[in-house]
Order: structure tokens, then sequence, then C-alpha cells
């Protein structure tokens, strides 16, 4: 009776998903066997993907195959022995040179049967739903990171949500670790303790354990994870996918440190090159030029630590220990971090252009200052808005008349056309001695010319009071709050707002310069023509003067129509 091996294979990957589990497979492969009377000699099983060449089960086998052992293979389907090129060539070569036979439930292959161009297509076919799943898997993985889920597994701190839907899984804070890792951070950001001690009670005085995955997890936070963790930039909102591509991601998820704290601790573990986005994190650059060559101004980052060995200053920019005593940055006891943002001239049209650098602070309260110029209370803006209201109403009366002046103009211009129609197909034109074509149509064009103009006139004459009320609305508003947006808003409030106040901003002598919008322009000369109205600007608390301050806010003249 000829031998025979069994062989069973499955894997967690997902295109073994709907395979019998490996008993199942070597119980119905044994019954195979019975059934066709062959002999099994040694029954093979592992429980790896087939998707690349190495299974060392596999190669077991082979070896005894190619040794004789056995005369052929008994397997559930033919993707249990194969599913790359490699693989399924020494099964072809095999079945070529040693004439073993492959028996499945559906057929036998060998050379008698001469349905080994069967088996080639089979191998074909698997390859090929590996090569399209795994497509479909890469595509699928990078739409989660674009729509600001790392596809990967969890950080620590963090957990999958395990009952969202399949393919839209969402990260959320673990309730088990999120506090405990966050406590980390905030150790970390004092520069009070290294990373070594940090890790010390996170685990033996906080009772931190890595999450349980089936036979994984369950033990402390090691030394090297415990560096990785600090220098990931995910626990600040972003993340890079895939690993090493140069693309990050905003992240969904809830950030539990500030990009700011990040940077403070790469600068403190001494990891200068740990991979992070390379986005301009500066407020103001692309809005400056400067006043003296109209180059554009830029802005650069400095970073500095006071020794809190040897009290020496020295900057930390590729440094991981301190140049004077050789401490380790990691092992300093709260050092002293020195963080500076300077924006400069970019020096590219002349690189002798003599303006200095001035500090982000003292740039911010150069805007501030030109914000409170323009600034108005919520009393004044108010009384604004109310007397535009009665503007407007006398608008939309001036509107109606024109509208009705427009309408009759633009009927008549209408009747013009036709009469020039009727007088270009009339009977008594047919020789064109009445209206030649030539003079029909150069007056059909000054006609249909002069039509579109009033058409539009009466559009922007209808949209003109609706215009006016919201710009001026917006302009007041704006007056009225921008301080405190500024203040408190985000970068790319801030940037909104430095654009809004004008044009022509420039940066010399250190001092920022604008040039306000007419509106805004309007509101500076207001407040700063009558003296002692403007502390009426700021709300105080007292008795209802609304009638005499609008008395008074109504004779600021550069306020007045006209």
């Amino acid at each position: 009776m000829s031998k025979y091996f069994i062989y069973a294979r499955k894997s967690s990957e997902s295109e073994d998903r709907q395979i019998l589990s490996i008993d199942s497979q070597v119980r119905e492969l044994k019954e195979l066997a019975s059934k066709l009377h062959i002999k099994v000699t040694h029954t093979f099983t592992e429980s790896q993907s087939a998707k690349a060449p190495g299974r060392p089960v596999f190669a077991e086998m082979m070896t005894k195959v190619l040794s004789g052992e056995a005369q052929g293979v008994l397997c559930w389907k033919l993707d249990r022995l194969a599913r790359n090129p490699v693989d399924g060539g020494s099964i072809i070569w095999a079945l070529k040179e040693q004439g073993i036979d492959i028996v499945t439930p559906a057929q036998t292959f060998n050379q008698t049967n001469e349905n080994s161009i069967l088996m080639y297509i089979e191998f074909g076919m698997a390859q090929k739903f590996v090569d399209d799943l795994s497509k479909n898997v890469k595509r699928g993985l990078k739409q989660k990171a674009q729509n600001g889920w790392l596809p990967s597994g969890a950080k620590p701190g963090y957990m999958n949500d395990k009952y969202a839907e399949k393919g839209s899984k969402t990260i959320k804070k673990d309730p088990a670790s999120f506090n405990l890792i966050r406590k980390a951070w905030e150790l970390i950001i004092t520069g009070a303790y290294t990373p070594p001690q940090i890790l010390e009670k996170l685990n033996n005085e906080w009772g931190y354990r890595t999450p349980k995955h089936k036979k994984l997890g369950g033990k402390p936070m090691t030394r090297s994870a415990i560096y990785r963790l600090f220098t990931d930039p995910f626990y600040y909102g972003y993340f890079e996918y895939p690993a090493g591509s140069g693309e990050w991601h905003k992240g969904k998820h809830e950030p539990m440190i500030t990009k700011e704290e990040f940077e403070r601790v790469q600068k403190l573990v001494g990891r200068t090159d740990s991979p992070r986005p390379k986005t301009n994190s500066f407020d103001y650059v692309g809005l400056l030029k400067c006043g003296e060559c109209n180059a554009a101004i830029t802005a650069e980052e400095k970073w500095q630590i006071i020794c809190s060995a040897c009290n020496q200053k020295f900057s930390s920019n590729n440094k991981v220990s301190c140049p004077y005593c050789k401490i380790k940055i990691e092992n300093m006891h709260q050092p002293k971090l020195l963080h500076y943002i300077y924006y400069h001239c970019t020096k590219r049209k002349n690189p002798k252009c003599t303006q200095g650098s001035i500090r982000k602070e003292t740039l911010e309260e150069q805007i501030d200052q030109l914000l409170e110029k323009i600034q108005i209370s919520e009393k004044f803006k108010d009384w604004a808005i109310k007397y535009l209201n009665e503007v407007t109403d006398k608008e939309i009366e001036d509107r109606s008349s024109i509208v009705d002046s427009l309408q009759n103009t633009y009927q008549n211009c209408l009747k013009r056309i036709d009469n020039l129609v009727k007088l270009k197909i009339s009977p008594q034109n047919v020789d064109g001695s009445l209206l030649t074509d030539e003079e029909f149509k150069a007056q059909k064009e000054a006609l249909l010319i002069e039509k579109d103009s009033l058409q539009e006139k009466l559009v922007d004459t209808d949209n003109r009071v609706n215009k006016l009320f919201t710009q001026t609305e917006k302009t007041f508003n704006f007056a009225c709050h921008a301080r405190h947006w500024f203040k408190n808003g985000t970068r790319e409030e801030k940037r909104e707002i430095l654009a809004a106040l004008g044009s022509n901003l420039i940066l010399k002598d250190k001092i920022v310069r604008v040039d306000l919008e007419k509106p805004l322009m309007f509101i500076e000369e207001a407040i700063q023509e009558v003296p002692e109205i403007s502390p009426m600007f700021e709300p105080k608390e007292k008795a209802d003067s609304t009638s005499q301050t609008a008395l008074n806010f109504s004779n600021l003249a550069p306020l007045l129509p006209g």
C-alpha cells in the first residue's frame, strides 16, 4: 500500500476565516484516506499563513516527499498547501519529477490524470486572491488613517472600540490606564523625574500592567516601552502611517498632551531625532513683510537648557548631554528649559538687511495694541447696529425709487429692441431701404449692452442694502471682540484676525505696522476724535445713560453718512 502524508493548515489571517479548523481538516482527510484505502504515515499541521515562503512544517514535509518517504499528500484544498508561487512551484515540481499524487476531497492531481493544468490554475487563483486581499487591506488601512484613526493597535492609555462596526473601529480612552499614562506625562513634563524613575512609579506604585490580549499582556511596562511612549507624537494627536513613509495624519482620538509639552519632553529626554510631523507651527509666517527690504518675515525656534548640575546654559538642539559637565539630559534633576520663538527678515532680497529679530511675545503685544486702538464696547456696538438699522430703512426707501426708475428704463429698452426687430422684418424693409443689415446689427448690439447693464444695476441695487448691513455688522462685531478672540483663539484664528486688520503688514525696527481697512480706520478716528467719549467705549457699572450716550456717539463725524 502506498504511503501518504496529511497536511492541514489554518492561520489567523483574514483569508483563512472561512476555512475549516485544523482538527476538522484532519478528521475529514482521515475519513477520505479510509474510503480510498490510502495508508497515512504522518500528519503535518501548522498554524501559519502561506502568503510567503518559509513555513517550517511545510518545508519539513516537502523534504520527506522529495526523499521518497511518501507517494502523495492529502489536503483539504490546494490553497492549504500553497498561496505563493515558490511553494506552489515546489508542489508542481514534486508532482512532475517524483510522480506524487495530491489528493483533495474534490479530485486527485497526478501526471496520469493529466489534470495538472488545473493545479496550475488553482495555485494561480490562490496567489491572485492573496494579492487582491493585500491590496484591499492596504487600501482600507490607508483610508482609515486618512479618516484620522491609527490602523494599528491602540497605544498605552488607549483602547480600540471593539463594539464599533468592522472597518469603522475607533480609538478611545482606556479607563484602566489613560489616567496613569497621563500622570506619567505630567511627571516627565515637570523635568523633576527621569524616564526610569517614572517607570518605577508606573509599574510598582501605580500598578500599571499592559492590556491583555489572549495569551499576551498583563505585564509591567518595559524600559524601552517608556522611552517609545515619551517620543511618540500620537500622544499630542498625530501619527505616521505607514511607518517611515513621512505621511502624517491628524488623529481624531483625544490627545493626552499638547504639542508644546511634547517638544519640551523631547528636549528633556535628549531625543532630538524622534520621528514627528514637520509642520510649520509659527503663527504669523506668511503675513508680514520686512519694512526695509520687503522680503518675507520668517521665524525660528530656540530651545535652551540650564543644567541642574553645573548651572550652565546651552542650546539643546541635537544635544543629549551637557557640553560642560557631560551629564545626560535624561539624568538631570529639574533642569530649567527655555523656549523662544523669534521673527525676523529672511534677507533673501538683501543679505545685508539691518533689521533685527523680535520675540513672539513682543510681536503679539504689539498686535494687541493695534486691536486696542479699534476696540469698542458692547454698548457702542449695539448703538451702531441700531443706528445702522435706521440708515437701512432710509436706504430701502431710496432703493425703491431707484428700482422703479431702473425698471422703467429697462422696459423702455426692451420696447426699443422689439421695435428694432419689427422694423427689420417689416415688408417695407425687404430691400433694406429702411434698415440695413449693418445698421440693424450695430443698433441691436448697443441695445443689448444697455439691457445687460440695466439688469446688473437692478440686481446690485436690490442687494446693496443687505450687503452694506452685513459688512458693517461684521466690522462692528470684529472691533468689539477681536482683541478677546486674539488672546484666546487658535493659531488659525490669530492669523485670520491679523490679516483682517488691513493690508501692507510690515515689521520694521521691531515694530508692526499696518494700513487699517477703511471701516476700521473710521472707527479708530471716531475713538480719537472725542476724548471725552472714549471712556464710554469701555462699559462701566453705572446708571442708564443710553440716550445721552447715543447723542454723543451720533456726533462722531467719521461715522456720519456722507
